[in-house]
This record gives structure tokens, C-alpha cells and sequence, in this order.
């Protein structure tokens, strides 16, 4: 497994990464912003390559939806994982879809038998096409489903388990969502199968009181750093990326975040 820590590849520092490279090691690009895409997104893409592991996350890919999956989205991610030696590919565990119309969301699952065996079924379908593990990613959430029989975690964990996928553990929404629905988010980390977590993804949130946004738009608060220690400590070195999506801040104030979690690491395993 790749190693490393870093951050999402932002819009706002394509300029330093074409003159300046990146200092990360392991760096995670969304993929619909390099599909079927040249000229100066791949420029940036070949760039960054050179100093660090590139890693794919799609946010389209709805493996928990009813609409048919797009095989040709599919085949694209594929091709463009080999092109790039992509060292993870990973989406979320969501629907995104309905009647074929992109809701531009992350929408949660009911944590049941029939969905488990759905989105099992369709894990594999897109792994066959992609010919390689796909990580799943645990969404935050701001409501359940009453007929839900299982926990998330114990639902995640069976998803990777039967159809052989990996897992990508965003730890911030963890907390989000533990903070949103009341359960023990160390509870969470400590029911998630070690062997199955690819990568690691931290973020900031907004904090309402009675509720929590996941919103990408600040550091990580102390409490996710927590969270953190845990997973370390659980799971061992895993490629960690910190996201910054809304006011996306210079870069330094990134690679300060990130090795901040290379520091926690060597902290927790020595």
C-alpha cells in the first residue's frame, strides 16, 4: 500500500504546482475534472506527478443508486487511472441519481439487507469495468432511515467485505455525522475491519449547535484530530488527505494541516 500524507489538487493552486511542484507525497485529484480533459488540468496533473502519488476521486459514480451504471464514466475513470498510475481510485458510498439526472449530492443509504446486496452487486460490476479495488467513502449525513437494521459502520464494513472493495474513512464525517445522529464516533472507527482502509481523508466542518455541516471550509478541529489519533492508531500508516473545498486557503496552510497529521502519525505508531 502507497503511504503518504497531503492534500486535495485545488483550482486556486494550479499556478504554484505548474512553477513550484508540491512538497506532498500523495496527492488526490477529483476525477470528473480530468476526464476526457487536456491543456492546462492535465498539465497540472503531469506536473504534480512527478513529486507525488496521485490518487482519483469521483463523486459521480451513484454505486448506490437505481439508474444503470454509466458504463462509459466508467471506462473513462478506468483509462485514466492507467494513463496516471493512479495509486487509489475511490467514490462515495451514496446515490447520486434519479431517472438519470445528476443531483450534484452525496445522498445516504438505508442501512438494510436490500441495500447491502444492491450496492454489493454493482461494487463489483464497477470494479470488473475499472479492473482494479475501489475504495468506498463514508458520506455525512443529516438524516436516517427508520428502517435501517444495521449501524453505518457495521454496513460499511459488510459492503467491503462482500464485494471485495476497499474502504476510504473520512474521519470529519465520522464526527459530523455522530454529532448529527448521536452515536459514539469512536465506536464507529473501532467497528471498521483494519485490513480493508486504503486511505484516510480529514476536514473542517461548520459547527450549528444543534447540528453540524460537513462543508470543507476550515481546519480540523480538535475533536476530529482525536478521531484521528484512533484511526491511526486502528488502521497504521494510511495515505491521509486533508480537503479544503469552500475558501480554499494558500497553500502553505495546507501542508501546515497535513503535516500536522504526519505528525500525529509518527506520534501514535512511533
Amino acid at each position: 500500500m502507497p503511504r503518504g500524507h497531503g492534500y486535495g489538487l485545488r483550482v486556486p493552486h494550479y499556478a504554484s504546482f505548474v512553477e513550484n511542484g508540491t512538497r506532498a507525497d500523495y496527492v488526490e485529484a477529483i476525477t470528473e475534472n480530468f476526464l476526457d480533459r487536456g491543456g492546462r488540468p492535465r498539465a497540472v496533473l503531469e506536473r504534480v506527478r512527478r513529486d507525488a502519488r496521485v490518487a482519483l476521486h469521483g463523486v459521480s459514480l451513484s454505486v448506490g443508486g437505481v439508474d444503470p451504471l454509466n458504463a462509459g464514466y466508467l471506462r473513462a475513470v478506468r483509462d485514466l487511472s492507467r494513463e496516471i498510475e493512479a495509486a487509489e481510485v475511490s467514490d462515495h458510498l451514496c446515490f447520486g441519481t434519479v431517472q438519470g439526472k445528476y443531483g450534484h449530492d452525496l445522498w445516504p443509504l438505508p442501512f438494510t439487507g436490500e441495500a447491502l446486496a444492491h450496492v454489493v452487486e454493482r461494487l463489483r460490476i464497477a470494479q470488473d469495468v475499472l479492473g482494479r479495488r475501489l475504495l468506498v467513502e463514508n458520506v455525512s449525513s443529516y438524516v436516517a432511515f427508520r428502517d435501517s437494521e444495521m449501524t453505518e459502520h457495521e454496513f460499511l464494513a459488510a459492503v467491503a467485505r462482500e464485494a471485495d472493495a476497499g474502504i476510504l474513512l473520512d474521519v470529519n464525517n465520522v464526527y459530523v455525522s455522530a454529532r448529527n445522529h448521536g452515536f459514539d464516533a469512536t465506536a464507529y472507527i473501532d467497528g471498521i475491519p483494519a485490513d480493508r482502509v486504503g486511505q484516510i481523508h480529514l476536514a473542517g466542518h461548520t459547527d450549528h449547535g444543534t447540528h453540524v455541516i460537513d462543508d470543507h471550509g476550515s481546519h480540523v478541529c480538535a475533536e476530529v484530530w482525536d478521531l484521528y489519533r484512533r484511526a491511526a492508531s486502528r488502521f497504521g500508516a494510511v495515505p491521509t488527505i486533508v480537503e479544503w473545498d469552500d475558501g480554499v486557503p494558500p497553500l502553505d496552510v495546507l501542508e501546515a494541516e497535513s503535516a500536522k497529521a504526519r505528525a500525529i502519525e509518527r506520534e501514535v505508531l512511533g
